[in-house]
Order: C-alpha cells, then sequence, then structure tokens
C-alpha cells in the first residue's frame, strides 16, 4: 500500500473507527478481566474499570475445582468432531453443485438457501422426541447432530460459491492426466478451498461453542454438560459471587480466542478471496 493512500483523510477516518469500534469491543472483555481478579467485596467497592489491589487467583481456583475441565472436553469434544463432519459435508455437496451441471443443481441450491430460513424453535419438539428414540438424550453425543444440521445450508451454499470462483482450467488439466472427480475433489479443490473453510470452521465454531437451546434440550446430568450450560449453573450457584462467574468467562473465551489467533490470516485472506470473486 503507498505511502500516499495511507495518509489520505480516508484511510486515516478508517483508522479512528477501527481504533473506536476496537475500544468499544474490547472494553466489556477487560472489565471481565480486572473483575476476575478481584474479591467480591473489592468488586463492589471500586470501580467498573478499577485495576484490582491483588491479584486474586482463588476465583480461578473455585472454578477449576467446579468441574470446568470436564465441562471444557465436552464442549471441545463436540466442536471438534462436529466442524470435521460440517466442513467435510459441506465441501462434499458444494463441489457437485459448483462444479457440475444438471437438471436440478438450481432447485437443490435453491432447497438448500430456502432451509436457512426455518427457525430453529419449531424443530425443538422433533429434535428431542428422535434424541430419545435413538437413546441418544442426555449423551454429549447427542449435540453433534443438530450442531452439523442446522450449520450445514448455510456452509454448502458459502463454498458453493468460493468454488465456483475456482479456475476450472487447473480441474481439467488434471483430467487430461487421469484424475477422476474423486481425485480432483480431493487433490485439487479442496486444497484450493481452504482459504474458505477456515474462516467457515471459525464461524460455525463460535455458532457451536456458544450453543445453549440444544445443550439445555438434550443434556440433562452434570456430567455430560457443556460450557454454556456451566455458566448457567455457576450463574445460580454463585448469583452474588460476580468475580467467580467474570473468571469463568474468561476461561471459556480463550479457547475461541486462541482458535482466532491460529486462523486469524486464513481467515482474512478468506475474506478477501470472496469478496474479490464476489
Amino acid at each position: 500500500m503507498s505511502e500516499k493512500m495511507k495518509d489520505s483523510l480516508p484511510w486515516k477516518f478508517v483508522n479512528y473507527l477501527a481504533i473506536i469500534w476496537l475500544i468499544i469491543a474490547g472494553a466489556p472483555f477487560l472489565f471481565q478481566i480486572l473483575s476476575s481478579f478481584k474479591t467480591q467485596g473489592e468488586f463492589i467497592t471500586s470501580s467498573l474499570l478499577d485495576l484490582p489491589k491483588k491479584l486474586y487467583f482463588e476465583n480461578y481456583i473455585s472454578v477449576l475445582k467446579g468441574g470446568f475441565i470436564r465441562y471444557l472436553f465436552n464442549s471441545l469434544f463436540v466442536l471438534s468432531i462436529s466442524l470435521v463432519l460440517l466442513l467435510f459435508f459441506s465441501a462434499c455437496a458444494a463441489y457437485p453443485l459448483s462444479r457440475m451441471k444438471f437438471r436440478l443443481n438450481q432447485f437443490i441450491l435453491g432447497a438448500i438457501v430456502a432451509a436457512m430460513s426455518i427457525p430453529i424453535h419449531i424443530t425443538l419438539i422433533p429434535v428431542f422426541t428422535m434424541s430419545i428414540r435413538l437413546n441418544m438424550y442426555d449423551k454429549v453425543y447427542a449435540l453433534i447432530g443438530p450442531s452439523v444440521a442446522f450449520n450445514l445450508p448455510m456452509s454448502i451454499f458459502i463454498l458453493t460459491t468460493f468454488m465456483r470462483g475456482i479456475s476450472e482450467e487447473m480441474e481439467e488439466a488434471a483430467e487430461m492426466d487421469g484424475y477422476g472427480k474423486f481425485s480432483s475433489f480431493f487433490k485439487i479443490i479442496l486444497p484450493l478451498s481452504i482459504s474458505g473453510l477456515v474462516p467457515l470452521a471459525i464461524y460455525n465454531g463460535v455458532m457451536i461453542w456458544n450453543d445453549f437451546l440444544f445443550a439445555m434440550l438434550l443434556l440433562q446430568a452434570q456430567k455430560v454438560r457443556t460450557l454454556p450450560l456451566a455458566i448457567w449453573e455457576f450463574q445460580g450457584q454463585y448469583s452474588i459471587n460476580i468475580p467467580i462467574i467474570m473468571a469463568l468467562l474468561v476461561l471459556s473465551s480463550l479457547p475461541l480466542i486462541i482458535l482466532y489467533i491460529i486462523g486469524q490470516d486464513k481467515m482474512i485472506k478468506g475474506i478477501m478471496a470472496g469478496a474479490i470473486k464476489g
């Protein structure tokens, strides 16, 4: 980027907006961190953004002793398996819709887009009934099916649009070398779709990680609960002790922050690639 463009008034205005947005978005998280290191009495008597007089780690110890590791493992289990299945099924469905011409192509894609408009609340009773009949109720893997199914339509639609922007010449050259459709998909299209899969994984990962509705519906035993249910449980148990709740929120958000830090480059490249192709 040229120095002239960096010194331009619109660019400076964008930078100022970014700084303002950083302050707005970062203030609540800063409040969480500062509050998590305070005692209950200090939290009540001090200002919201005051630094703690002394780092009080007892809040984090109480959270860890309260079963946080078990809740974290359950959430990671659901997240990892759901994301792998979701991205794989989305890519497998998006490939023929984007690269193959057949009569029902647009109809199937339209039906997938229409499925995005189905309200999640009207499916609660069918999902609950199905989980009982399949003997999956109150088991942590009962969340995998809904997590994949309700995020699948949008993921297929986005990946279909992304794969249409991949040059067909590479696939045609591979077919001349003897590659079939399966080989072309796994060795050419799928690797080139990484920049589209990573932002999709981060977006869906946040949705799956924060899911409370299906977790509340399908999980009852304490040993199979995920982090959103843990926050709800801790809120009822420590409703007056806000610093402990803040410590739990900080620990719950750390995995997503780490995931974003790892995949931020791919996410930005994917967004830019989608914008250029769009």
